[in-house]
């Protein structure tokens, strides 16, 4: 058994998971995954995260050109992040003949092809299943486990943030505000929170997903992404009064001549199983062919569960190494689908409208609606204060170039004071 030498780089939240998990099981890895994985050697910019994990400044450095240029490292795990000096580590590694596992997940979703043809150049694997869903496993079951199917759609909940706080608005009747300030006291929002909660975070996650399932390339300048900052506790209870949850949703699909790709707040059906994932746990949802629909379910984050999924990786990596495949399962990205404009989308939509509360005002609404081919489902409307009041629209499956137009006209009314919310309704 050949002894397999890991070098780390970025001692972070997920960083330090990874060494704590190879501290306390290096020694089932050789009887129960057949490789002998040794911590080699960590860089981080502050030398006391490293002391603080009990390596030793023997093993420590402050530069990763240390740990690519180290001709004992088998394989170099990036933890750094972003898209700046960890896509150099990557390519730098990659380029000096070492398998690369990373959780950079806007480093795939942006620069994944570069990577991947980097890797495949130099006959080494580069492994991510850390990047999207955490400890959940998604990448590797796309990849070899589903790969007799043909993946027809992808639905995920996969951002830990924005799905917490939408269940805290759910149970509780918190407001946006209120959420996220809980989110960021707990620990599970950033101080800048843009990323999750306008869905950047899960657009990143999803494109990954829809280039391994469709077998082409998706990025994360492909999809178009909306957030939860508009969403209300009378939204919430609007959609559970008709059936529904709302929840932000990353989708991937199978559509004739391309694939649809969007993050979006979405209203889905109580009874769907992706409706009944609260708090921070996350659950991509894959249907195929031929094995139907499955569900992947579990933290999405923190430090331990998306440290398990980079050990697992490190292991394969491991693997292939002592047997002399590495780089055997490549990039798959060998179909050429384009991403479907939103613009051509068919679905349902909710929409909250604060109008004047007046004779007129649902037949001006609806007549605007009507005159774009939007035809409506359900209204239901409430006096609010101030001859003020709300109306609640669902409509009929629709385009979303006509729903769109229509909604710009009806914001132009004078007895519209606003437009609240604009969520799809979608029947998984």
């Amino acid at each position: 058994m050949r002894t397999i030498r890991v070098g780390l780089i970025g001692l972070g939240t997920v960083g330090s998971g990874v060494v704590e998990i190879l501290q306390r099981h290096s020694a089932h890895f050789r009887t129960r995954a057949g490789v002998d994985l040794v911590l080699e050697r960590c860089a981080d910019r502050d030398p006391a995260r490293a002391a603080a994990l009990g390596i030793g400044p023997e093993s420590f450095t402050t530069d990763a050109a240390d740990i690519i240029g180290d001709p004992a490292i088998d394989v170099v795990v990036e933890l750094i992040g972003g898209t700046g000096a960890a896509r150099e580590v990557v390519l730098d590694a990659l380029k000096a003949g070492k398998a690369v596992v990373t959780a950079n997940k806007a480093l795939m979703a942006t620069h994944g092809r570069e990577v991947m043809d980097t890797a495949a150049e130099h006959g080494v694997d580069v492994l991510f299943e850390a990047s999207v869903g955490g400890g959940i496993p998604i990448i590797n079951p796309l990849k070899h486990s589903l790969v007799s199917n043909e993946i027809q759609a992808v639905y995920g909940i996969v951002n830990g943030t924005t799905n917490y706080m939408l269940t805290r608005m759910a149970e509780d009747g918190l407001d946006y505000d209120t959420a996220l300030a809980e989110a960021q006291e707990r620990g599970f929002a950033e101080a800048d929170p843009t990323a999750d909660v306008d869905g950047l975070d899960a657009a990143a996650k999803i494109a990954i997903l829809a280039s391994i399932a469709f077998n082409s390339r998706v990025t994360f300048a492909d999809v178009p992404a909306e957030g939860i900052r508009s969403i209300t506790p009378g939204d919430i209870a609007y959609a559970r009064e008709t059936g529904y949850e709302i929840k932000l949703v990353a989708i991937a699909r199978r559509v004739d001549g391309g694939v649809d790709a969007r993050v979006q707040p979405t209203m889905i059906r109580t009874d769907h199983p992706l409706a009944k994932v609260n708090g921070v746990y996350n659950a991509i949802y894959v249907i195929g062919d031929a094995v139907g629909e499955t569900m992947f379910f579990g933290e999405g984050a923190g430090s331990l569960p998306a440290a398990s999924a980079v050990v697992g990786d490190i292991i394969e990596a491991a693997r292939h190494i002592q047997s002399g495949c590495a780089g055997l399962v490549g990039c798959t990205c060998s179909e050429e689908l384009p991403v479907r404009d939103i613009a051509d989308l068919e679905t349902a939509y909710y929409v909250r409208l604060h109008v004047a509360d007046e004779p007129g005002v649902l037949a001006s609404v609806a007549g605007i609606f009507a005159e774009h081919r939007v035809s409506l489902a359900s209204v239901i409307q409430r006096h609010v204060e101030d001859g003020a009041a709300e109306i609640v629209w669902i409509t009929h499956r629709a385009a979303e170039r006509d729903a769109r137009a229509a909604l710009d006209r009806i914001a132009a009314l004078d007895v519209v004071h606003g437009i609240g919310s604009v969520l799809r309704v979608e029947e998984l």
